[in-house]
Formats: C-alpha cells, sequence, structure tokens
C-alpha cells in the first residue's frame, strides 16, 4: 500500500493522464486516487470540463489499480460506463478515486467517482461534489500475449 507521503510519476505511470496535468496520490490494490487542477486543455468550447477527460480518468487510474492488484499483469479496458452529474469548470479541482468491485483472476470491475473540492487551500473528502461516477471493467493476462484475452473472447 502506498504511504500518503509518497509522489508518484504520473508521466510513468499514465502519459495521456500526465499531459493534462493529472497527478497520482495513491496507488494500491485496494484504491488509486489522483487530482487535477483543470485547464482550458481539459475544457470543450462551453469552458467546462471534457466528458472524454472525464472518462479517460476514469479508465486510467483504474487500469492502473487492476495493473498493480494483479502483480503487474497486462491490462486492457473491455468496458467503460460513465455518469456526468454536475459541470466542473477551468480553474476547479477535481479528485479521481477508483475501487475495485470485483478482482476475479482474470477481470475486474471498478468503481471511479470523480468529485470537485469546495476549497482545493482545505481539502475534505465530506464537502466534495460528485461531478461524474463510473464503472470499468479490465481484463487481466498474462504478459506478451494475447492468448489469453483470445480465449476469454472465444467463451463470450
Amino acid at each position: 500500500m502506498s504511504e500518503p507521503s509518497m509522489k508518484f510519476d504520473t508521466q510513468q505511470l499514465d502519459t495521456p493522464l500526465s499531459s493534462f496535468g493529472f497527478e497520482i496520490d495513491e496507488l494500491s490494490a485496494e484504491k488509486v486516487s489522483g487530482h487535477l487542477l483543470i485547464t482550458p486543455k481539459c475544457c470543450q468550447p462551453f469552458h467546462v470540463l471534457h466528458g472524454g477527460v472525464s472518462a479517460l480518468i476514469a479508465e486510467g487510474i483504474s487500469s492502473m489499480g487492476a495493473s498493480f492488484a494483479t502483480g503487474g499483469k497486462r491490462i486492457a479496458g473491455v468496458q467503460l460506463s460513465i455518469n456526468h452529474h454536475k459541470s466542473a469548470k477551468s480553474g476547479d479541482y477535481i479528485v479521481a478515486e477508483a475501487t475495485p468491485l470485483s478482482k476475479g483472476k482474470s477481470v475486474h470491475v471498478w468503481d471511479v467517482r470523480i468529485t470537485k473540492e469546495v476549497d482545493p487551500n482545505n481539502p475534505n473528502p465530506e464537502t466534495r461534489t460528485l461531478i461524474a461516477s463510473s464503472k470499468v471493467t479490465i481484463f487481466c493476462f498474462d504478459h506478451g500475449s494475447f492468448t489469453g484475452m483470445l480465449k476469454h473472447q472465444s467463451k463470450l
């Protein structure tokens, strides 16, 4: 399990997430969390957080958790559903947390909650506003081979 003061290199963990400033705060088999100060780079033409950015965050952090939980197995997101509840605008500070709902041998399902911090200078999980929620299904297989995934798909 990670230490709260530990600093993660988001660039090495997930280049797309780091490209718009997302930073990982916690990484374990039971929880992955991170934060983002929303900039215009993350917004759609109406100056609010782009829904695709929320989806990228959800799949990115849940994939990290599944990879960590399986000891570094190769992973592939196979299904993502996301609901956008409220908007966040440029200058807002958001926090994303992913936790596993199910960790099977080859399939994981993770729950992701993206919230807006009311006061970034005084973080308080009790006062955060839910802006998006997501479920991500991830297929986990051994390194260097897609054989496991192909066998699994043929059974569907």
